[in-house]
């Protein structure tokens, strides 16, 4: 603490007074027709009766609030809930500002995208969840935007650079293991390295850098949302896409038709997503009745849990419908339009992307 600490006044939790849950008299919040998740809704409506009971002396500063449990209760969610509701009104303030911070102190332009939440956790130094929740609330004020429904981890693109940080000074000691580490992994990039030149293995950054192999993953994982590094499967390894002092990226023709790690999950689902839409469009009229997912399951040689997200993506279409009971099932409720859909290769040689680009000349 500084020299004001004699100014602090802790209480004795025996000596306060505890709020009963039944006081409560403003009205709940509606968690159905809302459009931020419920944690967000809750903790705004918190802030907004504690505001208002305090300006009318119904409540007092230092009374202890009802438990979360009494809360989920009283709202009808879960504890689960009610904990993001309350990280969401006390850290979640402290990282939106460190989140402003990193926006403003690393160059992001307008219409830039940034790393995932959870790289943005790593660098800001708090927990994913309370990143999460900060990410959803500068997205309320304009500050930022999501391209996609489904997604909590990535997709999140700087739309506003009107903003102040209310607190000037940066966290204390916010330099994290892995903060330290990607300057070194800068330096050694700078030092020994070139663009097209493969990034040594985990096992071996590992040993070098005196650091465990997840520090090293995530330090990679910072250089691969900055541009730096490309990571790519199989035997190409990751590999330098640009000089950490260069402001150009300079891609080599195999890494501009090859699809990132992050990207290669969506395309299987996409894939497996469009197939279905294939064979519903071949096979299937209105109110058909698709195989159980197990049975795809077996037929294509994927996973349940694979095919289980492929229907709830086309249900959230428009193209199926769920139900239950003995004759429950999986119905087409709409017969979707197929389009062929380019992606990027998943693995490229240097040669044939060579034949790709003249082809294509």
């Amino acid at each position: 603490m500084n020299s004001k600490e004699n100014e602090y006044i802790f209480p004795q939790k025996s000596s306060l007074t505890k709020i009963d849950i039944s006081s409560i008299d403003m009205d709940l919040p509606d968690l159905k027709n809302i459009f931020e998740s419920k944690s967000v809704v809750i903790a705004k409506w918190l802030m907004s009766w504690i505001e208002h009971d305090l300006a009318c002396g119904k409540i007092s500063i230092n009374n202890i609030l009802p438990s979360k449990a009494e809360f989920a209760y009283l709202l009808g969610v879960s504890i689960g809930t009610m904990q993001n509701s309350f990280r969401y009104t006390s850290k979640r303030e402290l990282a939106v500002d460190e989140i402003k911070r990193y926006i403003l102190t690393d160059g992001f332009k307008i219409g830039s995208q940034l790393p995932s939440s959870r790289t943005i956790a790593t660098i800001i130094g708090f927990s994913a969840n309370t990143t999460r929740l900060a990410l959803e609330y500068l997205a309320t004020q304009k500050i930022i935007r999501h391209k996609f429904k489904n997604s909590n981890e990535y997709g999140w693109v700087l739309e506003s650079l009107d903003f102040d940080v209310k607190n000037s000074a940066p966290k204390q000691n916010s330099e994290t293991l892995v903060d330290m580490v990607v300057k070194d992994l800068e330096a050694y990039i700078s030092k020994n390295l070139k663009v097209g030149d493969k990034i040594p293995s985990h096992s071996v950054l590992s040993k070098g850098l005196k650091a465990s192999i997840k520090t090293v993953h995530d330090a990679l994982k910072v250089l691969i949302d900055r541009g730096i590094l490309l990571a790519r499967r199989g035997r190409y390894g990751t590999s330098v896409i640009r000089l950490p002092q260069s402001g150009n990226c300079s891609q080599k023709p195999e890494t501009s038709i090859f699809a990132s790690a992050q990207d290669t999950a969506f395309y299987h689902y996409e894939k497996t997503q469009n197939h279905i839409k294939r064979m519903i469009a071949q096979d299937y009229e209105i109110g058909d009745k698709l195989p159980s997912i197990m049975e795809l399951s077996k037929s294509l040689d994927l996973s349940p849990n694979t095919i289980r997200k492929a229907f709830h993506n086309l249900a959230k279409e428009g193209y199926l419908v769920f139900s239950r009971g003995r004759y429950g099932g999986t119905f087409v409720i709409d017969i979707p339009e197929v389009e062929a859909q380019t992606f990027k290769w998943l693995a490229v040689n240097p040669q044939y992307a060579k034949m790709y680009e003249d082809a294509n000349n």
